[in-house]
């Protein structure tokens, strides 16, 4: 009898165990793909009444467009909330079985997630209504018009060169100019392709910083409240941390004061791949 065996018997005569090689647990089983689809019953499957998402390019003043906002008294924008990177995993058969019998798909329970999450945050506020501006939102404007398909939008627009020059000079060495080119006008595409399927009013960041009180009495218009004056002292309220990863950090946003932007590139100056943006938003 090999020497394992003769062990394992030993210890099933003492004890009554016998010792066996543990086996791995299977992993869990990916969850399915699916068709986002709208809600069922909105008034039931949804808590939130019309939210606002700002649609922008990284570097075009979101964050700048969002304590101003958040200064209002009837207005919550908080800090970057990136929702659509939440996902439900169902790691079981029998999960997956009664989340069916309840008619929810995955998608469906990630909606329903997404949807409480910004209905806390407004709720937490005292306010009366929500605005997000994760810039990575121009990725899934099909999916947040799915998720509430009464959701409004708010494009935020800035001369493309503009926005290239400054990702790229956040981190010269990691972002070569090609490179800024290249990645922000992924978030441009995305951004008008968004605008061509849904309406929205339009922002220019170069307006909003050089004519500030009265673009924000005509975004408070469309969103139906009183302008207040106080908006543009942002400073004076308390907006969180501005910290990296859920919207911009530096010195510029930490004043508390809104600042003149950089001077429009000469048409020679925006590079051939951004020529076609620019022109479609009218800054050639």
């Amino acid at each position: 009898m090999p020497w394992k065996s003769k062990v394992n018997a030993a210890v099933e005569g003492m004890t009554g165990y016998v010792i066996t090689r543990a086996r791995p647990r299977p992993a869990p089983l990916p969850p399915p793909r699916d068709e986002p689809r709208r809600p069922a019953d909105p008034e039931i499957d949804r808590l939130l009444r019309g939210p606002v998402f700002v649609l922008s390019p990284v570097r075009s003043g979101s964050t700048l467009f969002r304590v101003l906002l958040n200064s209002h008294s009837r207005i919550h924008a908080p800090h970057e909330l990136h929702v659509r990177r939440i996902a439900v995993t169902l790691t079981t058969e029998p999960v997956r079985q009664a989340m069916e019998a309840a008619g929810h798909r995955t998608s469906d329970i990630e909606h329903i997630l997404w949807d409480r999450l910004l209905h806390r945050e407004l709720v937490r506020s005292g306010k009366e209504i929500v605005v997000d501006k994760t810039p990575s939102n121009v990725f899934a404007h099909r999916r947040i018009t799915t998720c509430w398909p009464d959701a409004r939008f708010v494009y935020l627009l800035r001369h493309p060169a503009s926005i290239v020059r400054s990702w790229h000079e956040a981190d010269p060495q990691a972002r070569p100019v090609e490179e800024a080119v290249r990645h922000t006008l992924q978030y441009m595409r995305h951004l008008e392709e968004s605008r061509r399927g849904h309406e929205g009013l339009v922002v220019r960041y170069e307006s909003l910083v050089d004519e500030t009180e009265g673009e924000l009495r005509r975004v408070c218009a469309w969103l139906g409240v009183e302008y207040e004056p106080g908006m543009i002292r942002y400073g004076d309220k308390d907006h969180g941390e501005f910290v990296k990863g859920i919207g911009d950090w530096r010195d510029k946003i930490r004043s508390g004061r809104v600042q003149r932007g950089r001077p429009l590139p000469a048409p020679e100056e925006v590079d051939e791949p951004l020529r076609e943006i620019a022109e479609a938003w009218g800054y050639l």
